[in-house]
């Protein structure tokens, strides 16, 4: 084979690749796949017309992003956490999190404050957990994402990919009271945001995580069935 169809094949396989892993992605953020799944390779390659190889590819980079587990001459399953990861993983997040805010804040003009308060409203108004999912999704990854940083971007989206499945978890435990809480921060993070006051909305942001940690911590049978 000519050096040339090599190349012509290596593309289109790093191009099938993208594809499926972007689609798997929503898919397994979406919840159409659980924690601890095992995702076979003959089947995910069946469900998006491709061959194993660029399947093989889109594993490894959905692992990268912490949504998937490879275990050597195993095979791949969706990831999981246990009460105590998940606990580790909120606890850094309550940390790093305001800090990426911090970064972002200068960065961020009244049109995107706008969306920001737009997708709170978004928020209180849908009663659909998904639609909900999306949009805080939406909001506090927006929120940061006029960050110039090497490092917190990255390290901030892989923590939101691994809690996922648990931030979902959550939502559905939520009464009317807490529901409200929910979203009286985010209207309160808008507001310190706009005022540009970074260590109020630091002090919000990091008490919102919290109180998610502190929730799921009082329903561990969420880990058991996960």
């Amino acid at each position: 084979m000519s050096s040339m169809s090599n190349a012509v094949e290596l593309d289109a396989h790093g191009n099938s690749s993208a594809r499926i892993a972007e689609q798997l992605r929503a898919a397994i953020l979406h919840g159409e796949y659980e924690p601890g799944q095992r995702l076979r390779q003959e089947d995910v390659a069946q469900r998006f017309g491709a061959s194993r190889v660029p399947v093989r590819e889109a594993f490894r980079t959905l692992e990268a992003d912490g949504l998937v587990t490879l275990v050597a001459n195993t095979g791949a399953w969706v990831s999981r956490l246990s009460l105590a990861e998940c606990d580790e993983v909120y606890q850094t997040r309550e940390r790093v999190e305001p800090l990426l805010l911090r970064y972002a804040l200068p960065h961020l003009d009244a049109a995107h404050i706008d969306r920001l308060a737009q997708l709170a409203d978004q928020m209180e108004r849908t009663d659909g957990v998904e639609e909900f999912l999306r949009l805080d999704r939406e909001f506090h990854l927006g929120s940061y994402e006029a960050a110039q940083t090497t490092v917190l971007g990255d390290l901030v989206r892989r923590l939101w990919n691994t809690t996922q499945h648990y931030r979902r978890a959550f939502t559905l435990l939520l009464d009317e009271h807490a529901t409200r809480v929910v979203h009286d921060e985010h209207h309160m993070l808008v507001g310190a945001i706009r005022a540009g006051d970074a260590d109020d909305a630091e002090r919000i942001l990091a008490g919102h995580i919290r109180r998610t940690r502190l929730g799921l911590a009082r329903h561990p049978d969420v880990f058991d069935n996960s």
